[in-house]
């Protein structure tokens, strides 16, 4: 089997240490905090210079992508012929930045994204996000696909980082949300057990009312907002009535205000009459 290291123990790169071994990869893993290690089954390497001698092919999953820096920049020389697939979060200019690097030191590149929680990765419904040299994931895919089902995006090494900071803009928005109105009724004495069932099933409830995501996305292309049911004036008024019942509640108004916003000016730009989907004309990019 082929070796593999893995360097940073938190809790996407012990699971992913674990899943590994189970398949029967030898790992040999670093951490700054070498105890992290102690539950696996892995070679604990003394330091990343060790660690990334260790084997070809090297996961990271850290912090960020200054953490690789810090870690592997005193031992650049050693990463020539190495395979680095970076799991960490970043920005996807970070990893275009990232990909150079590693090219200059001799090392190929990938960069990765993992869609499920620590401890849904090596399980049935997990899947992660890879960009960078086709040849390179190819020779990698099957160790990667380990971890979950391997979704390649391209050559460009930042569109797996992309992919997943877009992922987790609809997750951690949603997050938010769901706090932001469990506060918005304990605000008013209910308790938060008779609300939060329900308002899990507003958020399931999602793709009956906007499909399965092919349908909004022929109409974003489009620019087709016909406006025959939820028109961005009517879906507005609500959003105003969102910050106007928090601030009476003295609850935060930071994120229903972002929401009303993108309705105003919607509004504003003569969109009012037309689908809620016509919020997209505001919030894209301008060309």
């Amino acid at each position: 089997m082929v070796p593999v290291t893995v360097i940073g123990l938190g809790p996407m790169g012990r699971a992913t240490t674990a899943t590994l071994i189970r398949a029967g990869h030898p790992v040999t893993v670093w951490n700054r905090t070498a105890g992290r290690a102690n539950s696996l089954a892995a070679t604990v390497a003394p330091t990343p210079g060790a660690a990334v001698k260790a084997a070809d092919l090297v996961l990271l999953s850290l912090t960020d992508y200054r953490a690789m820096y810090d870690i592997l920049g005193p031992v650049a020389d050693e990463l020539s012929g190495k395979t680095l697939v970076n799991l960490s979060s970043d920005t996807p200019d970070e990893s275009r930045t990232a990909a150079a690097w590693a090219a200059d030191l001799g090392a190929g590149f990938l960069t990765g994204g993992i869609m499920v929680p620590a401890p849904a990765v090596g399980q049935p419904g997990a899947y992660a996000f890879y960009s960078g040299p086709q040849d390179l994931f190819r020779a990698h895919e099957p160790v990667l696909r380990l971890i979950g089902e391997t979704r390649y995006l391209g050559a460009d090494p930042g569109l797996a980082q992309l992919f997943y900071q877009a992922h987790l803009d609809v997750f951690l928005t949603a997050l938010a949300s769901l706090l932001h109105a469990t506060a918005l009724v304990t605000a008013a004495g209910v308790p938060a057990a008779e609300f939060l069932p329900d308002a899990m099933r507003t958020l399931t409830e999602i793709p009956d009312v906007v499909g399965s995501g092919q349908e909004l996305a022929a109409a974003l292309v489009a620019g087709e907002h016909p406006g025959d049911l939820s028109t961005a004036r009517m879906m507005g008024a609500t959003a105003d009535h969102i910050v106007r019942t928090s601030a009476a509640s003295g609850v935060d108004v930071e994120l229903p205000n972002a929401v009303r916003s993108h309705y105003d000016r919607a509004i504003a730009a003569g969109l009012g009459s037309r689908n809620w989907t016509a919020l997209y004309e505001v919030i894209k990019l301008k060309r």
